[in-house]
C-alpha cells in the first residue's frame, strides 16, 4: 500500500472518485450499491400496500424504487418504473394520458419478456412432475394441463395493451390536430380578406380581418376545451378496461403487480392529487400497488373536496420517510460514512487514511445529511485538497476541515441550480424568505443556525418547510427551550454550510454543535430565534446571493478548525386547499 503522503493522488482514489462520481445519480445498474436507510425499508416498498416515499433530493428516492423493480424483477414480479420528470410542464389530463401511455408500454413489455419466458419454461415443480410421469407405463401416465391456454391469454391481453396504448396517444395528441387545423382556417380568413400582396386594402378590411382573427382564436379556444373535456371522458370511461388488465397480470403471474412513479414533484402541483387520483382508482382492489416518490412539501397528493380526489395517507396508503435529517446527526453520519466506506472498500482505500475526523463531521454537515451531496462535495473535497497540498504541503495530507468548507462553498451553485430547477422560477416568495433567513443569521444572530416557534403556522412556515426540502436549510433539532420564553417549544434549523463557509472569516458566524450534547446551551438564546414577519408585512431581504463573494473559513494548518466560538379538480382547475 502506498504511504499516506501519495494517497491522495494515487491510482487508488482516482479510481474511488471515478465511482463516487458514477453512483451519484441513480441508474439501474447502481442498484448493487444501494445501502438501506433504515431496516425494513426495501421490504416495506415491496410490500403489497400503496406507499408515498418521501425525501430530499439526492435522499435516494429513486435508489429505493431503482432498487424494489430490481428485486421484484428478480422474483418475476410484474412492475412498471416511470420517471415523472419525463411529463414536466404537461397540463391534466394530458400528462395522466402520458403517464398510462408509459405504464402500459412497461407492462407490456413485461409480458413480452419475462412472463413469456415464464409460460414458456416449466418451472423445476413441472419438470419433476414431467420425470415422475415419464416413468409410468403410458397407460397410466397422466396428461398435464396444457399451457396453451396461459399463452393465449398473455397474447391477447399484449394485443388489448398495444390497442390502449394506441389509443392513448390518439387522445394525447387529439388537441394539436385541432389546433393546426383551426389556425390554418385563421389564414384562410386572413387571406380572403387582404389584398394582394398580402395587404389590407382598408382600416374596413383591416377590421374585419382582426374580428376574424380573434372569433378564430376563441373558437380554437373553445375546440380545446372540447377535447379536454373529451379526453376526461374518455378516460373515465375506460378505467374499468384498464382495471381488468391488472386482473388478467395477476392471473398470468400468480400474483400482484407494482407501479413505481418517480419524481411526482415534476407535475404540475394542483395535478399531482389528479393523477394519483385515477391511478389508485384504477390499482384498488385489482391487484396494483403503487409506490410514489417525492419531494413532501413540494407535493399535494389528496385534495378535501366533495368528492375527495387523490389518496389519503393513513386510510389509502402509508408513508416511507427517507430523510436523514441533522436531528438524528449520529445515525445520518453512519449511514452516509457507510455508503462512502463501501465504494472505498471496492477501491482498496481507508477512510480514515483519507480524512481526518473532523473532515468527516463537516462532510456530514455539509451535506444536510443527503446522500448525493455527501458525495458530490466528498468528490470535490479530493481536488481541493489536492491542490493545497501541492502548494502547501507541511498543512497536512489528508482532506481537512477547511478542505470540505471550500467545496462546500464551491457545491453552492450546484445547489441554486437544482432550486431553481426544481421551483422553475415562478416561486419568489421561497427566494424572499431565503434570503430573509440567510440575512438573520449572517448578520443578526451571526450564527449558523436559529429558532423557529414550533407551534406557528401560515404560510411563512409552509416556505421554510419547503426551503428544507429544498436544502437549503437543515433540521437541527425538534424541541429547544429557551430560557427567556417560558412554556415555548423551539425547532431548531441549520443554515446551509456553503451560505457561510466562504464568510465565516469576514462575519464572524459562530458554528454551533448542535450535535454534541454539551453544547446544548448554545441553542438556547433568544437572539436565535428567528421572529416571524405579522400577518400582511415582510421583511425586505438582503442583496440576492449571487451578488456576494464567498472566501474561505481560517482553519487551523492541521485541518481542524479552530473554533473562535463554539373548484372542480377532475376537470384540472385548482382545487381546495389539501387536508394531511
Amino acid at each position: 500500500m502506498a504511504d499516506e503522503e501519495g494517497l491522495l493522488n494515487s491510482d487508488r482514489v482516482l479510481a474511488l472518485v471515478t465511482k463516487v462520481e458514477e453512483v451519484t445519480r441513480s441508474t439501474d445498474g447502481g442498484v448493487k450499491h444501494f445501502i438501506e436507510p433504515a431496516r425494513g425499508t426495501l421490504s416495506r416498498a415491496t410490500s403489497r400496500r400503496h406507499h408515498l416515499i418521501f425525501g430530499r433530493r439526492g435522499s435516494g428516492k429513486s435508489s429505493l424504487l431503482r432498487k424494489a423493480a430490481a428485486d421484484l424483477a428478480l422474483d418475476r414480479r410484474p412492475n412498471a418504473y416511470v420517471n415523472l420528470e419525463a411529463f414536466k410542464g404537461s397540463s391534466y389530463p394530458d400528462v395522466l394520458l402520458s403517464v398510462l401511455i408509459s405504464t402500459f408500454e412497461r407492462f407490456n413489455d413485461w409480458l413480452e419478456t419475462t412472463s413469456l419466458n415464464y409460460a414458456c419454461q416449466p418451472s423445476f415443480g413441472r419438470k419433476l412432475w414431467q420425470q415422475i410421469n415419464d416413468s409410468f407405463p403410458k397407460l397410466f401416465r397422466v396428461r398435464p394441463s396444457p399451457t396453451s391456454s396461459k399463452l393465449d391469454m398473455l397474447a391477447a391481453l399484449s394485443v388489448r395493451l398495444r390497442c390502449q396504448i394506441e389509443a392513448l396517444k390518439n387522445q394525447l395528441h387529439a388537441t394539436d390536430a385541432a389546433q393546426i387545423t383551426v389556425t390554418a382556417g385563421t389564414l384562410e380568413n386572413v387571406e380572403t380578406v387582404a389584398g394582394v400582396g398580402g395587404r389590407i386594402l382598408s382600416p374596413v378590411g383591416s377590421a374585419s380581418a382582426a374580428e376574424k382573427l380573434s372569433s378564430a382564436a376563441s373558437h380554437r379556444e373553445e375546440i380545446a376545451e372540447q377535447f379536454k373535456r373529451c379526453k376526461i371522458d374518455f378516460l373515465r370511461h375506460h378505467i374499468m378496461e384498464y382495471q381488468r388488465n391488472f386482473l388478467d397480470i395477476a392471473e398470468l403471474s400468480s400474483g400482484d403487480s407494482y407501479l413505481l412513479l418517480d419524481d411526482l414533484y415534476h407535475i404540475r402541483r394542483r395535478n399531482q392529487p389528479q393523477v394519483i387520483d385515477y391511478l389508485h382508482r384504477m390499482a384498488k382492489d385489482h391487484k396494483l400497488w403503487l409506490k410514489i416518490g417525492t419531494i413532501r412539501h413540494r407535493a399535494e397528493w389528496y385534495f378535501h373536496t366533495d368528492p375527495p380526489v387523490g389518496i389519503k395517507l393513513g386510510d389509502d396508503a402509508d408513508q416511507i420517510d427517507l430523510d436523514m435529517t441533522l436531528e438524528r446527526y449520529s445515525i445520518a453520519k453512519e449511514f452516509l460514512l457507510r455508503i462512502l466506506a463501501d465504494l472505498a472498500h471496492e477501491c482498496d482505500v481507508e477512510i480514515a487514511q483519507l480524512m481526518t475526523e473532523g473532515a468527516v463531521d463537516r462532510l456530514v454537515l455539509a451535506s444536510g445529511g443527503v446522500a448525493r451531496d455527501f458525495l458530490a462535495v466528498f468528490r470535490m473535497s479530493v481536488d481541493v485538497s489536492r491542490e493545497r497540498i501541492r502548494l502547501h504541503e507541511q498543512h497536512g495530507n489528508r482532506i481537512n476541515v477547511e478542505d470540505v468548507n471550500v467545496a462546500a462553498g464551491e457545491f453552492e451553485s450546484s445547489k441554486r441550480e437544482e432550486f431553481k430547477r426544481d421551483t422553475s422560477g415562478e416561486d419568489q416568495g421561497l427566494e424572499q424568505e431565503f434570503q430573509r433567513i440567510r440575512n438573520f443569521c449572517l448578520e443578526e444572530a451571526e450564527s449558523n443556525c436559529f429558532l423557529l416557534d414550533a407551534d406557528a403556522k401560515g404560510s411563512q412556515i409552509d416556505l421554510i418547510h419547503e426551503l428544507a426540502d429544498l436544502k437549503l436549510l437543515h433540521r437541527a433539532r425538534a424541541h429547544v427551550s429557551v430560557s427567556g420564553r417560558p412554556g415555548k417549544i423551539f425547532e431548531a434549523y441549520m443554515l446551509d454550510l456553503s451560505q457561510y463557509a466562504g464568510s465565516r472569516k469576514r462575519r464572524g458566524v459562530t458554528v454551533i454543535e448542535f450535535w454534541n450534547p454539551r453544547v446544548v446551551e448554545d441553542l438556547s438564546k433568544v437572539s436565535l430565534i428567528y421572529e416571524l414577519a405579522p400577518a400582511g408585512e415582510s421583511r425586505s431581504p438582503s442583496p440576492p446571493l449571487a451578488r456576494q463573494e464567498h472566501q474561505a473559513l481560517d482553519d487551523g494548518p492541521d485541518g481542524d478548525e479552530q473554533q473562535a466560538d463554539s373548484a372542480s379538480p377532475e376537470n384540472g382547475d385548482q382545487p381546495a386547499p389539501s387536508s394531511r
